[in-house]
């Protein structure tokens, strides 16, 4: 079997906002044990993008009503045949340990790094393009200059605290993600729409493409029905709509 290209397309917000989230930590993560200060300032940008999310929406309760949400469906199907009570039990113990992790945040998620004034003078400046050289914030440029272990344990201080959210996040999204079984279907022309269950609402749609294709698919979607469109990329001129009929794998992910 082809290796594939995966996807993702939310339909709702608090998927929508996730998904941005574990995007980030996932840059954070990426970046924090690379010695360039080149590396300590892309880690810095994704933190910032962090924190600023988490200010404008409550994490901390999207992520309980995730997290509870989650477990009351999992009640459902305790008893249902065929199920491995011990894989669900460790499901359930991770769901609720990842819930008792977000209540012992103190305060709103991301409020350490938020009331930093060394963060809020380099947020303050990353509005204005190239606004965090070393001449616009010179106090940071001394930090990109510390040795990797004094950046290392001043990013900890800024970081520990999100990651019971990074944790929590990851759990909940690969719950959604390994909820439904990949359909092989075929678009027509490059274009598929299929209509959604009320009953069983779905949280993300994820599109398997073989590596071996020039095409990605263009995503329009809500509650109740969804498009793909799958594009052809050209190196020049805008993008059009395949006119082949394109295999690829559809996941509806509802838990």
């Amino acid at each position: 079997m082809s290796q594939e290209m995966i996807f993702e397309h939310p339909l709702n917000e608090r998927i929508r906002t996730f998904l941005r989230l574990e995007h980030l930590f996932e840059k954070v993560d990426y970046f924090v044990p690379q010695p360039a200060h080149w590396s300590t300032r892309a880690a810095l940008e994704g933190l910032l993008d962090i924190v600023a999310i988490t200010a404008r929406a409550d994490i901390k309760t999207e992520l309980l009503k995730e997290i509870d949400r989650n477990l009351s469906t999992l009640a459902r199907v305790r008893h249902q045949p065929g199920v491995d009570q011990a894989a669900l039990k460790e499901v359930v113990d991770g769901l609720e340990q990842a819930a008792t992790s977000i209540h012992e945040i103190p305060g709103q998620i991301g409020s350490r790094a938020r009331d930093d004034d060394f963060l809020k003078a380099i947020a303050q400046r990353s509005s204005i393009p190239g606004g965090a050289c070393s001449f616009d914030v010179p106090l940071y440029h001394h930090f990109l200059t510390q040795p990797i272990a004094q950046r290392h344990a001043r990013m900890a201080g800024w970081t520990d605290e999100l990651q019971p959210v990074s944790k929590a996040i990851r759990l909940v999204l690969s719950l959604a993600r390994t909820s439904a079984t990949p359909r092989q279907l075929v678009a027509s022309e490059g274009f598929f729409q299929e209509a959604l269950d009320l009953q069983v609402p779905a949280q993300l749609i994820r599109v398997g493409i073989g590596l071996e294709r020039a095409v990605y698919p263009e995503v329009s979607g809500h509650k109740n029905r969804f498009s793909l469109r799958f594009m052809q990329v050209s190196t020049a001129g805008r993008p059009v709509q395949s006119r082949d009929d394109i295999p690829f794998q559809l996941t509806c992910c509802v838990f």
